[in-house]
């Protein structure tokens, strides 16, 4: 067994952290306020340190990989209980007990002399790589409204997922976007575990053809002007300022995906002889990817703010949505298109994106766009995961599909520098997109989402 030291009390008071051992094994850290009673969950306060408990488990849902340090966190019978973000798979935080009949993996932690340990049995020497905190939060803007619109609207509780995916959609206040969003997701999955799950209504809403959007100045792609090499602050507002424009398509391209495709049905065929709907845990993942990008919006949102700009300060562009418009008669293309190319070539540029604003000694940009490239191999993932299932449902090779779908739909060649191992991370091997052209195009391939 292993003893290993994560650090000072102090320095843990994120409500959770990703930690790498030595071997490469992830687990996540939770800090939650003690049970003191059946109903309810102490508040303590910040110099009370004996009002928390600590709880590490496996990073990844033994079900099907999902990232357990974005759990969802409940009270059930005196106890919490981590819900996976892509399935919601339940686990006790402290036995790793599920209600499905799998168990997580859990390690027990320990706070002596205001340092906290945990123990990994079955392996010795173990050491701590690395612990970081996880952001989570969406920010908010904070004091008061000055917005003439007022409050955002929401909608009664019978309405259905496409219901909801419409108005957001054509919701162009961005700040209400925001919330619609992540109060869609909650919804949606509070809903998932109750006897009554929010109705889908595929087929019974129409998208609209384009988002509307509030106050912008939107130019071609390739009149966009261009941020210069150095870590000036003019060059970092504009770079931030452009990333928070993709961000906000995002959002609205992982709900698009849920209405416009409610209604997709495979080629094949089940056991009863019927073409295969697209099962709930599609719109789950989708509404997580979109609940993210809401997320990254906000943080990059906010850095402008803090940095002395805003959003709406600088003319956008919307190559984004013309890619989403090209694929909206097929999830096959739409998948291949926005997740595994857009988004898939921000894991490329983030990297070095970061290190311009590390060079440039701005600690908090950097936080923000660690955030986001995290959250986004994850979102690939999810692309990835489901252009794979509707493939093995009809029988097709993912790889085929997606490199005939670029081919038909893509403007430009899928050029590198590559990030393999990112990339690899998502599931997506060098066979999806070494030497792959799309229709002629002498623009920038847009990178993010």
């Amino acid at each position: 067994m292993s003893v290993i030291n994560l650090g000072r009390l102090q320095d843990l008071r994120h409500t959770r952290h990703s930690i790498t051992l030595s071997n490469g094994k992830r687990l996540v850290l939770f800090r939650l306020p003690k049970i003191c009673r059946l109903d309810s969950v102490a508040l303590p306060a910040a110099e009370s340190p004996d009002a928390w408990n600590y709880y590490a488990m496996e990073a990844e849902c033994p079900h099907a990989g999902g990232p357990m340090a974005e759990a969802h966190i409940d009270i059930e019978d005196s106890s919490y209980i981590a819900s996976c973000p892509w399935h919601a798979y339940d686990f006790n935080v402290e036995t790793g007990e599920s209600s499905y009949g799998i168990k997580a993996c859990t390690f027990p932690v320990t706070v002596q002399d205001e340092r906290v340990s945990i123990q990994v049995a079955g392996a010795e020497n173990l050491l701590l790589d690395k612990i970081e905190p996880v952001s989570e939060k969406v920010k908010f803007k904070h004091g008061p409204r000055t917005d003439p619109e007022g409050p955002a609207k929401y909608l009664s509780e019978n309405a259905s997922l496409c219901d909801w995916c419409n108005h957001i959609l054509n919701t162009p206040n961005p700040e209400h976007k925001i919330e619609l969003t992540t109060h869609l997701f909650s919804l949606f999955a509070t809903r998932e575990q109750s006897a009554s799950p929010m109705d889908i209504g595929a087929g019974t809403v129409t998208p609209p053809q384009e988002p509307p959007r509030q106050n912008q100045i939107q130019l071609k792609p390739g009149q966009m002007p261009r941020a210069r090499k150095g870590g000036n602050l003019k060059n970092r507002i504009m770079m931030l300022h452009a990333l928070a424009n993709i961000e906000q398509w995002a959002i609205d391209l992982a709900i698009d995906i849920m209405i416009r495709f409610a209604s997709f049905q495979t080629t094949a065929w089940d056991e009863n002889d019927r073409p295969r709907p697209l099962p709930r845990t599609f719109f789950f993942d989708w509404l997580k990817v979109a609940n993210d990008e809401a997320k990254h919006f906000s943080l990059l949102r906010a850095r402008l703010e803090e940095l002395g700009s805003f959003f709406g300060a600088l003319p956008v562009h919307h190559g984004l949505w013309e890619s989403a418009v090209r694929t909206s008669h097929d999830l096959r293309a739409r998948i291949s298109i926005i997740a595994l190319v857009h988004e898939a070539r921000g894991l490329d540029v983030n990297p070095r994106t970061i290190d311009k604003f590390r060079n440039a000694g701005d600690a908090e940009s950097v936080d923000a766009l660690s955030v986001i490239h995290n959250d986004e191999i994850t979102h690939v993932t999810t692309g990835h995961r489901w252009l794979t299932w509707i493939c093995q449902q009809e029988g097709t090779d993912p790889v085929q599909v997606f490199r005939s779908n670029v081919q038909k739909h893509f403007r430009g060649a899928v050029k590198g520098p590559f990030n393999n191992e990112a990339r690899e991370q998502a599931g997506m091997n060098k066979n999806y997109y070494e030497d792959l052209q799309g229709l002629p195009w002498e623009g920038d391939v847009i990178a993010g989402g």
